[in-house]
């Protein structure tokens, strides 16, 4: 199948802003793109890119005073298959994981897992290791939040989520991960396009979607304690220890967030 992916976003700077920006397709999707997306500004100032740590590919701009807009209209193709699952994929002990995968054991700025470990291990330490210990996981983190925008707050950590109850798709990613790694298996945050392919209405409001994956059996798999089943068309953005790793904008400077538009749409091959 064949997606349309893209977004508008308008800032209002008071002054010249430098800004960082997380917005393009991961190197992993590269092949599926038919329509590349390129950051478009209005009005047009100099852009230069980079990759950063995790590999995620990364744009530098100096946002002029006033409004800028900043667009991206794309294509890109997909198996419109859903995300796999395997239930025999087995956990590795810590001692054997390598090494790239242990720096996503520990914890991070959303992600306590000192403040959450003695609280997994109570919930989770009776549980089957490997795929069944994370989709347990997620059953939880499914059930125990309450989803709603109004909850969204940018500073709002897993051990937050854990005791309000509310929040929204990052929230759920984030209590997730930080509960995997409480028992011992590594995870790390994505975030990317995923729309209501195959789902039936009603359709909420596009956004860019949080999601996880845990390292299982030598495999990074995905999963997704918000919607909590496999679904299709995920075109992923980036990758990182948790969202301050991949937040689609880094301002150095006031401003306002003006406008916001996501779509992710199928598009016939009619």
């Amino acid at each position: 199948m064949k997606i349309r992916i893209g977004y508008e976003l308008i800032y209002d700077c008071p002054q010249p802003t430098p800004m960082i920006l997380t917005l393009s397709v991961h190197y992993s999707r590269v092949s599926d793109i038919i329509v590349p997306d390129h950051l478009i500004a209005d009005p047009p100032v100099p852009l230069t890119a980079y990759r950063d740590s995790f590999g995620n590919w990364c744009s530098r701009i100096v946002a002029p005073r006033g409004q800028v807009r900043l667009s991206t209209d794309a294509l890109v193709r997909d198996t419109g298959v859903p995300d796999p699952v395997v239930p025999h994929a087995s956990q590795t002990p810590v001692e054997a994981l390598p090494d790239e995968t242990l720096l996503f054991l520990l914890g991070s700025r959303y992600c306590e897992t000192d403040r959450l470990s003695e609280t997994a291990w109570h919930l989770f330490g009776n549980s089957p290791t490997g795929w069944a210990r994370v989709q347990t996981i997620c059953d939880y983190v499914h059930q125990h939040i309450v989803f709603g925008y109004e909850h969204a707050r940018s500073t709002k950590t897993a051990y937050e989520a854990f005791h309000e109850r509310t929040g929204v798709c990052r929230d759920y990613a984030h209590l997730a991960i930080a509960f995997c790694r409480c028992m011992n298996i590594p995870a790390r945050y994505c975030t990317g396009y995923l729309g209501e392919i195959g789902m039936p209405p009603p359709y909420a409001p596009m956004d860019f979607a949080g999601w996880f994956e845990a390292y299982l059996d030598g495999h990074w798999y995905t999963f997704d304690a918000r919607n909590n089943t496999p679904r299709i068309g995920r075109v992923l953005i980036a990758r990182g220890r948790d969202a301050a790793d991949v937040a689609i904008s880094n301002t150095f400077g006031p401003n306002t967030l003006k406008g916001f538009k996501v779509w992710t749409d199928e598009v016939s091959d009619g």
